[in-house]
């Protein structure tokens, strides 16, 4: 099975800097926001591995301030998880311009146990994935809090999970969310997306 890494250690104050007054130089961390606090309580911070064998933390490095879309799988799924895949490059291809700048697509494995990042990474080439696409895995701790956090069932087998059919959608920094079939058409996708932003 996948194993993760600890994730790093949390930077220090500086120590021993003078402050110009013969004390020592303190560092200020501004204070959370109301907003700030409830936003980051909605995903757990859980480290994660990319298709590309990269730690990423969930909410710090991938969802914070960005509009993504999220959704289950695992390799070894026959039906639903090729036809869910194969349906999101269809949504790459329409959202192309934006995808790797200002969107993101996760799909993150049930089966955290045999998808490993070299797993997930041959995935994501027999579907040419691109910029903007991470296939994510992690511990099975890791995954059950993100599967429990986003509405399904970590008790679940990864046959049985209750979302691998649905992908949800949404701007972080706005807090709003939605959620639509996978097999959804592609161009339908495509304007849910741009009727969550905001008004210009």
């Amino acid at each position: 099975g996948y194993t993760s890494p600890a994730p790093p250690p949390s930077p220090s104050p500086r120590r021993g800097a003078g402050d110009g007054w013969g004390g020592r130089a303190v560092t200020c961390v501004r204070e959370m926001t109301a907003d700030e606090r409830r936003r980051r309580r909605r995903f757990p911070n859980v480290v994660l591995r990319t298709h590309e064998n990269k730690a990423v933390r969930f909410y710090d490095d991938l969802v914070k301030d960005k509009f993504v879309l999220i959704n289950f799988m695992y390799t070894g799924c026959l039906d639903d998880c090729p036809l869910t895949t194969a349906h999101l490059v269809l949504v790459q291809k329409l959202l192309r311009a934006r995808l790797g700048r200002d969107l993101f697509i996760y799909s993150i494995t049930v089966d955290p146990a045999h998808d490993t990042p070299q797993v997930l990474r041959a995935y994501a080439r027999r579907f040419r994935v691109g910029p903007g696409w991470r296939f994510l895995t992690g511990t099975p701790m890791a995954i059950a809090e993100l599967r429990r956090a986003l509405g399904d069932n970590p008790r679940l087998e990864p046959g049985e999970s209750d979302h691998l059919g649905v992908i949800r959608y949404g701007i972080e920094a706005l807090e709003r969310w939605e959620g639509c079939p996978a097999l959804t058409p592609p161009e339908s996708i495509a304007r849910y997306i741009t009727w969550l932003e905001p008004q210009k």
